[in-house]
């Protein structure tokens, strides 16, 4: 039976350990529709984990997730025509051109008109210019919105990006954050993965810490910020800083 929709995410109590090493020890939260939720963490936090259980690769050992009104055990297949996912390295073909490669996967889910589409995504993303071009060709920011581009064909309302700027310079890695942000603003949900603190703070709606397999804070900028006491001198007050926030409390987590 479907899940009714409250959240387009929603996770809870999830558990996943490999061997003897937990890496998930009861994770909750949710994302309302049409949001960037980031998920912040070190290397290793389990970030990958939990992306990889919502999009069906991956089974729980404990807890429940919904995506999209939709169990991720019972209703697994339901969950993939759900959702799209873009991993860390950039999933193009670089022997064909931006156009081609959008036009291969329109015809591979069997949409109608895959031309049309892959010239709106072109133009969406400001790929136009480029479109004729071997991907080969393409600056890593480019490879990037090209390959957000490709996983949207179809119009998924749920997309999960797994780090998705790691190795990118930091132009191109602003060009990556205004396609996200374009993504939401069209109403797609966003699960965003990250160890970038500035991605976080310049992206999200809600931020969860993940630290040694538990969420220690979920909330938006403003409400983690004020989980620190502003720092005051002489003629200046400083407010806490995203990074200040999440070393205060990943410290915090370690020493108690």
């Amino acid at each position: 039976m479907t899940t009714e929709v409250t959240s387009e995410v929603s996770v809870a109590g999830l558990e996943k350990s490999y061997g003897d090493l937990p890496v998930l020890r009861g994770v909750d939260f949710e994302i309302p529709a049409g949001t960037i939720f980031a998920l912040l963490g070190s290397n290793g936090a389990g970030k990958t984990t939990v992306v990889r259980i919502l999009s069906t690769l991956l089974g729980a050992d404990a807890g429940r997730a919904v995506v999209h009104g939709f169990d991720v055990d019972s209703e697994a297949a339901q969950v993939r025509e759900s959702i799209s996912l873009t991993g860390q390295f950039a999933a193009v073909d670089d022997i064909l051109s931006g156009r081609e490669n959008l036009v291969l996967v329109a015809r591979l889910r069997r949409l109608k008109d895959p031309g049309s589409i892959a010239e709106d995504l072109l133009a969406r993303f400001a790929l136009t210019d480029a479109g004729d071009r071997r991907v080969a060709t393409y600056s890593g920011g480019m490879r990037r919105r090209l390959d957000i581009a490709m996983s949207i064909i179809g119009n998924p309302p749920v997309v999960f990006l797994d780090e998705p700027t790691t190795g990118l310079d930091p132009e191109r890695r602003i060009e990556v954050w205004k396609t996200v942000e374009k993504l939401a603003d069209q109403g797609t949900t966003v699960l965003l993965t990250t160890q970038y603190l500035e991605e976080a703070e310049a992206l999200a709606d809600r931020i969860a810490i993940l630290h040694q397999g538990r969420i220690i804070v979920n909330g938006t900028l403003e409400e983690l910020k004020r989980l620190l006491p502003p720092v005051e001198v002489e003629y200046v007050e400083k407010q806490p800083s995203l990074e200040d926030v999440f070393l205060a409390l990943v410290t915090g987590e370690e020493q108690a």
